[in-house]
């Protein structure tokens, strides 16, 4: 399971992506878990949710460099947190991917996406007239999903439900690239933010979103 990407966002907050290589059991020795963490694998049968399940955790170990167990949890708004570690986390996976972001002192939100054309079907349902009618979006598939992936990295730094992609995330005109950033208006509870969300594509065809920010 090599880690083929890691990049310190800043002094605070990490970021690694994992190619998934190796079997359920090779990554189950790797790991501590106890048993409501065990009836959570049961649940999920064989497969790729597993597989993503455990490259997540077992990502998250190699990040936090510790042979002591880590305790993930998730909240009422399905955030993911640690009991026994002062980190905020962010995971995400697809296909044969897993991403995770650690940070000491921002709240984070990553995304990744493997690249398909069947989301201009669904662009409606998360841009607005406003964001689709920008040229970099519109029909893009690329651009569609660096606008995607920027949705759903807010959305988990944010980490409370209720914020709707099309309604409360604005995607403001960038300049689309292979490795970007580009700024969004986000209308929260506490009145709306500016955020910088920064993006790449890989050159097997994903697209990964992240965002660093005090909440």
């Amino acid at each position: 399971m090599p880690i083929i990407y890691n990049k310190n966002v800043d002094e605070h907050s990490v970021l690694a992506i994992w190619k998934i290589e190796e079997t359920e059991a090779e990554m189950l020795a790797g790991l501590q878990l106890k048993q409501h963490e065990l009836d959570i694998i049961s649940s999920l049968n064989n497969g790729k949710r597993l597989l993503h399940w455990l490259s997540t955790r077992l990502l998250l170990r190699t990040m936090l460099n510790t042979k002591e167990y880590i305790d993930c949890q998730f909240d009422e708004d399905g955030k993911p947190y640690l009991t026994n570690f002062d980190y905020q986390i962010s995971l995400s996976h697809s296909y044969d991917y897993a991403a995770v972001m650690i940070s000491k002192k921002h709240a984070v939100g990553v995304d990744i996406e493997l690249i398909k054309h069947k989301i201009k079907s669904i662009r409606h349902k998360f841009l607005s007239d406003v964001e689709l009618a920008q040229k970099q979006i519109g029909d893009n598939i690329d651009g569609l999903y660096v606008a995607w992936c920027a949705k759903e990295a807010i959305y988990k730094w944010h980490g409370k439900k209720g914020l709707e992609f099309k309604r409360d995330i604005h995607i403001k005109p960038f300049k689309l690239k292979n490795e970007g950033n580009l700024n969004a208006l986000v209308a929260l509870p506490s009145g709306t933010k500016e955020l910088t969300v920064n993006y790449f594509r890989t050159k097997d065809g994903y697209m990964l979103g992240y965002v660093v920010h005090s909440a």
